[in-house]
């Protein structure tokens, strides 16, 4: 039995094998609900927005979102979860900074790597590996939630009004 939430595991293979930040954040903020909005999953899936707002050029978004995760993180210790928090946020630490004092069109995006300290948590991630498979192509908006429920009513009433605009339309020729 692991010590450790399936859901976490999903989010460091997300973060480090698949390089997924949407996705990281989908099964993180699941976590973090279920745990009563515990400060540290959600410092941990706001490096993953933030990664994910940098990556895709929003980089005042990126920043806003790296800097409110060291917040959240700065009194947990180095290593908490079977992970290398401090080396983690000293990179993310690293990235706000660039993101400050320098231009960033001009800088050159870079994936962070959660160092993972437990043998036992690698074990279960390499296990879970097997059967998590990527998403490919990767999401670029949710799929649950309440936004997400109004899109696809939107979008079925829609295709149904389109539907019968085509029936229509077969029918009269």
């Amino acid at each position: 039995m692991s010590s450790y939430e399936p859901l976490y595991i999903d989010y460091l293979i997300y973060f480090n094998r698949d390089r997924d930040y949407f996705e990281c954040h989908e099964v993180l903020e699941e976590l973090w609900l279920e745990r009563d909005r515990d400060p540290l999953y959600k410092g941990l899936l706001q490096i993953a927005v933030g990664l994910y707002h940098y990556r895709n050029r929003n980089f005042r978004g990126g920043r806003m979102m790296l800097q409110s995760s060291l917040e959240l993180l700065e009194s947990y210790p180095d290593i908490i979860l079977g992970i290398r928090l401090g080396e983690l946020k000293a990179d993310v630490h690293s990235i706000v900074n660039e993101l400050q004092d320098h231009d960033p069109e001009k800088l050159a995006y870079h994936d962070l790597s959660i160092l993972i300290e437990d043998k036992a948590l690698v074990e279960h991630m390499q296990k879970r590996s097997l059967e998590l498979k990527p998403n490919v192509p990767q999401r670029r908006s949710p799929t649950r939630g309440r936004i997400y429920e109004e899109k696809m009513k939107a979008l079925q009433q829609t295709g149904l009004h389109e539907n019968d605009e085509n029936a229509n339309h077969q029918a009269n020729n």
